[in-house]
């Protein structure tokens, strides 16, 4: 089912913090104190995001990251299908053995349509509401 877990959470965690002063340089270390996320996992989140064109990185004194494009041209959803399967299929919680052989349980349509609007949401929302002349 595509619900997006505690990694793309700190994805967007990381890329909200850049958003919120696009034309400032941050260091994984000033991210990672602000969102209470190890350095580590700043740091590895933040090589992710530059491998995909989401940030640039800056390296030596006075570097850090910025976003790679406008705020407003970056969605949730860029974010978040880094780090989860986006295009699976809505699994039934009840298992394998009840959606898809015969009728559907009794939640598959409900699933079906929290997931489209789930992503809809995310294609829809984009980093510029994290932005300091929108906080």
């Amino acid at each position: 089912m595509f619900i997006y877990g505690k990694t793309a959470a700190n994805g967007i965690a990381v890329m909200s913090y850049l958003a919120a002063d696009p034309a400032r340089r941050a260091g994984s270390g000033e991210i990672a104190r602000a969102r209470g996320i190890s350095v580590a996992l700043t740091a590895k989140l933040l090589t992710q995001l530059a491998a995909a064109g989401l940030v640039n990185g800056q390296p030596g004194p006075g570097g850090g990251y910025t976003l790679a494009r406008t705020a407003s041209e970056i969605c949730l959803f860029d974010i978040v299908a880094l780090f989860e399967q986006t295009d699976e299929p809505s699994r039934c919680p009840f298992g394998p053995n009840w959606c898809g052989h015969g009728e559907p349980c009794p939640l598959h349509n409900t699933i079906v349509e929290m997931v489209e609007n789930n992503r809809r949401f995310m294609e829809n929302t984009t980093l510029a509401i994290f932005q300091k002349t929108n906080a």
